[in-house]
Order: C-alpha cells, then sequence, then structure tokens
C-alpha cells in the first residue's frame, strides 16, 4: 500500500516541480515588461497574459502537490491538538465531502469548457496581443484528476490512521519550519509514549 501511496505522490510532485518553473517565467516576464514599460517607454502586449497565464497554470496544477505535501491551509487551532484518528476521521469526511466533488467537478466540467476552447481554437478577448488560450484551459481537467488521484491516496492515509493510530509514511519535500518543529514534537511524544 506505501508503495501505491508514494507513487501517487510522486505523481503529483513531480508535476508541482515541473510547473513551478512557471515562476521563472513569471518573474522574468515580468521583470521584462517594467524594463522596457518604464526604461525604453515601449510596453508589450504580450506580458500581461504571459504572467495571467503561468500564474494560472502554476495554480491548477500545484494544488496536487500541495496536498501530496499536507500543505493547504488548514485551521489547525484545534485540529493540531486532536488525536491522531479523530484527525484522520475529520479529514476522511472532508475529503469524501467537499474535496471528491469539487475535483469532479473540475474534471467534468473543465473537460467541457477544454473540447469548446480547443474546437474554436479560443484566443484571450481581453487583451490586444489575443494569444491563444486553449492549451492552458487544458489544465483545468488535468488539475482535477490529479487532485481526485491524490484526494484518493489522502483518503487511504485516512483510513490506515482510523485503524493503526498512526499516520502512514509520505514523500518529504520542503517543509516550512513550523510543520518541521511540530512532526519533531510529535516525533518526540511518541517515543516518550513508547517509553
Amino acid at each position: 500500500m506505501t508503495r501505491i501511496l508514494h507513487f501517487i505522490d510522486s505523481i503529483s510532485a513531480w508535476m508541482g516541480k515541473t510547473f513551478a518553473w512557471c515562476i521563472v517565467i513569471l518573474t522574468f516576464s515580468t521583470c521584462y515588461e517594467v524594463f522596457v514599460r518604464y526604461v525604453l517607454g515601449s510596453p508589450t502586449v504580450w506580458a500581461f497574459d504571459m504572467t495571467v497565464q503561468m500564474y494560472g497554470a502554476l495554480f491548477m496544477i500545484s494544488g496536487a502537490y500541495a496536498l501530496s505535501q499536507d500543505a493547504h491551509v488548514r485551521g489547525d487551532v484545534l485540529y493540531r491538538l486532536w488525536p491522531r484518528r479523530v484527525q484522520a476521521s475529520v479529514d476522511l469526511v472532508l475529503y469524501i465531502l467537499f474535496l471528491a466533488p469539487g475535483a469532479m467537478a473540475l474534471i467534468y466540467y473543465g473537460y467541457g469548457f477544454a473540447a469548446d476552447s480547443w474546437f474554436y481554437k479560443e484566443v484571450s478577448w481581453s487583451s490586444p496581443s489575443r494569444i491563444q488560450i486553449y492549451f492552458f484551459k487544458t489544465l483545468i481537467p488535468i488539475s482535477g484528476l490529479l487532485v481526485l488521484l491524490q484526494g484518493i491516496a489522502e483518503a487511504v492515509r485516512c483510513v490506515v490512521c482510523i485503524k493503526t493510530g498512526e499516520w502512514p509514511a509520505r514523500l518529504h519535500d520542503v517543509q516550512e519550519t513550523e510543520t518541521m518543529l511540530m512532526h519533531e514534537k510529535e516525533d518526540l511524544q511518541s517515543l516518550e509514549s513508547q517509553q
């Protein structure tokens, strides 16, 4: 089971890290636009569209990556004080009630949007550059599929935690300091309770 969970985590991580390069493109295009607009007095017609598309692509695809790293925003004022089985039970209910229907809606409706966009070879109507946007609309159902797949992995983790009282291991990546300290405290408490 751990191998399957880590495989799904690795798909989410690979996609997240690949699309993280959108930040570099976004940064360079913004810096270029600022330079040519304010220093050379010759603004581009494409820079705004480029930044919107790069940010949108990054936002859509990074959802599954954030879920795989347990990095989504959570009101953890009470959550972190609950026993692990209670945490897992609450998470499981929320995945079933909210994450799964939302991801399925992204897949279903996003596919329709993307198919229509490809059929019409849709371009941006809000800018003079008229860039093609059907490539980017394809990311809507893809992101829904990635989030649903990662959500299934998270639901399986919840079921395992409810049965065993321990969260299954994740593929680890960069974490915030607060998260690392919280996990160290949990590990220390587990060691103390075992002794």
